[in-house]
């Protein structure tokens, strides 16, 4: 079963639809730092979904606690250039629906 880390307002409803294909979320409220990370279970998660690109700086921290999840951002902001190389996944909600990348996420 996936695990998934869901950080930011999620407007689009990408955690309700990833539940919808069986994965266990998890949300973080607030900021994506460190600590609320580590209470949502980033040390064994199988994927952190950024929905605000001002949470991106928890790429990096998610990577150095388990350099296995796949990092996924999906929102309509662009990904700062700082952050590019370490996400697995973009995406545009205007490109693709929550179903389809849900889908293929789990």
């Amino acid at each position: 079963m996936t695990t998934a880390i869901v950080a930011g307002t999620d407007p689009d409803g990408l955690g309700e639809a990833l539940e919808a294909e069986g994965a266990t979320v998890v949300r973080v409220v607030g900021i994506a730092s460190a600590d609320s990370l580590g209470e949502a279970g980033i040390d064994d998660a199988d994927l952190l979904v950024l929905t605000d690109m001002d949470d991106a700086t928890a790429i990096s921290v998610a990577k150095e606690v388990n350099p296995d999840v796949r990092v996924v951002t999906y929102s309509r902001d662009s990904l700062p250039e700082f952050a590019k190389g370490q996400a697995d996944l973009a995406v545009d909600p205007e490109l693709l629906g929550v179903d389809v990348v849900a889908e293929e996420l789990v």
